[in-house]
């Protein structure tokens, strides 16, 4: 059946600076709603008609939260802000898209993507990276991909080859590559690009991963990737374009190494005992 919502998880901690232009970006791209987008990108035309967006604010001590209640398309937890009038439906215009923030405590990424695919509703959710490495027209190419696979992950890494991380600073490129090297044999396979902040999930597939998610530092993606192997869900790999964006949160060093290392390591001993969907349990007694 084709899925007729979606919700866009953005986690931010302390992205006052760059998530104001991030939002003026995706709500413009949304609200031109054309079938193509700019330079022929597929346009939000191509989105289920029921889009809705979701900031997890991680803690942040800036007015990160403050700037996504100020903004016009913001809706309260009890209902208030935009909503699409009689007259605007009619004539046609595209429908309102809503903005709702989910606060938690600061834990890291992955307990900011947890916290907001978990509170999915919609029949499709994606994560994006809160400053829009990834521009929203690759929007449609997930929701393409998801029509026939639970999982879809965005990948820098194009057809023939050419890889869009190298525009990244050296220091990263080369942590990138020993952080897959340990990856790929311990836990995500093939899987070439891990860490590609794009990813997209049906509801039942969304809320079974991530209901099952333990890790909470940047290894969560791996741990994404090997319960979704683990499980057995179908997966696409959909090459999407990707910029660096400056202003990073991670900061390499001794201790940031021992703990993607232990990450890693722990990753596949926490899920020992996952079951592919298809494995049936003999009858007890």
């Amino acid at each position: 059946m084709e899925p007729r919502s979606l919700t866009i998880v953005l986690p931010a901690y302390n992205e006052e600076a760059r998530l104001g232009p991030a939002l003026d970006e995706l709500f413009g791209y949304l609200r031109r709603h054309g079938e193509r987008g700019r330079d022929g990108a597929p346009g939000a035309a191509r989105l289920p008609d029921d889009v809705r967006v979701l900031v997890v604010d991680d803690g942040s001590t800036d007015a990160t939260a403050a700037l996504v209640r100020a903004r016009p398309e913001f809706v309260a937890a009890d209902g208030a802000g935009p909503t699409a009038t009689a007259g605007a439906v009619l004539a046609g215009a595209p429908p309102v898209v809503p903005l709702m923030l989910v606060e938690i405590p600061h834990v890291g990424k992955g307990a900011a993507v947890r916290a907001g695919m978990l509170a999915v509703e919609t029949d499709l959710a994606i994560f994006a990276d809160a400053d829009m490495a990834t521009p929203p027209d690759q929007l449609p190419l997930l929701v393409d991909a998801l029509q026939d696979h639970d999982v879809a992950l965005g990948s820098r890494i194009q057809p023939d080859g050419s890889d869009m991380r190298r525009s990244q600073p050296h220091h990263r490129r080369l942590l990138g590559k020993a952080f897959h090297s340990l990856a790929s044999v311990w836990a995500v396979g093939p899987v070439q690009d891990t860490q590609c902040g794009f990813k997209g999930f049906t509801r039942e597939a969304g809320h079974d991963l991530f209901g099952q998610q333990k890790v909470t530092s940047i290894v969560f993606d791996v741990e994404l990737i090997y319960l979704t192997r683990r499980r057995g869900y179908p997966l696409a790999i959909v090459p999407i374009v990707w910029s660096d964006r400056r202003g990073s949160r991670m900061h390499p060093g001794s201790r940031l190494a021992l703990r993607v290392a232990w990450d890693l390591f722990r990753t596949p001993l926490l899920h020992r005992r996952v079951e592919h969907r298809g494995a049936t349990r003999p009858d007890a007694g």
